[in-house]
């Protein structure tokens, strides 16, 4: 596919196995509110199981730099989706390497619009809806609109739309907001933190799908 997916909030090796290629698989990490959580242990134990051919995302809240340094360091993810303050301290290559959540209001709010940071320190920007306690699996969406403008507004950056994301509205939001991936956590879940192999598989087809209707 050329749109990166990434499957969010994994927990078990079957649901890892259903990354696609390309993709990412995300790890909620030190976020005790989640029903998604891991500690970084448990993070580590789970990457064995990340398809070659896709990344490890970790996800974190307000992280301090250390937990930076030991999930890169110690358990070895690619890159590390940030909520939140982005800690002082770090090296180039961390920063690089770190994917900002920026929040967006939802249709109609009166949230203003954010602020993108520069590409030369971050080359992937993650978009989800603003105000949500715990980040992540919320199940509520952005204002797709604002999402779009902002995208519109930085050809040629990596943004990554998440927030109420499923199969049956994927194509939408591709057409809508044109994003380079799509993040998704609780609309391929049966319950919360539970992961559904079926509605995994159709989320990659209706992305395969509106690939092939817009080659």
């Amino acid at each position: 596919m050329k749109t990166f997916v990434k499957f969010c909030g994994l927990k078990d090796a079957a649901a890892i196995q259903e990354v696609p290629s390309g993709g990412a698989a995300g790890f909620v990490v030190n976020v005790p509110a989640s029903p998604r959580n891991l500690s970084p242990e448990e993070a580590a134990t789970l990457l064995e199981h990340v398809p070659a051919e896709a990344e490890a995302w970790a996800v974190v809240v307000e992280p301090p730099a250390a937990l930076i340094h030991q999930l890169f360091d110690e358990v070895g993810v690619d890159r590390i989706q940030v909520y939140g303050a982005v800690p002082p301290g770090l090296e180039f290559l961390e920063v690089h390497h770190l994917v900002p959540s920026i929040a967006v209001g939802p249709p109609g709010g009166d949230v203003p619009e954010p602020k993108v940071p520069p590409a030369e320190d971050y080359p992937r920007i993650h978009l989800d809806a603003a105000g949500q306690p715990v980040p992540g699996g919320s199940g509520v969406r952005p204002d797709w609109e604002v999402c779009a403008r902002i995208v519109d507004a930085h050809p040629g950056r990596k943004f990554v739309l998440a927030g109420g994301l499923n199969a049956e509205n994927a194509r939408e939001a591709l057409e809508t907001v044109r994003p380079w991936g799509l993040d998704v956590s609780s609309g391929i879940e049966s319950a919360p933190g539970v992961k559904d192999l079926a509605k995994m598989r159709a989320f990659v087809q209706a992305v395969t799908e509106f690939e092939s209707t817009h080659a």
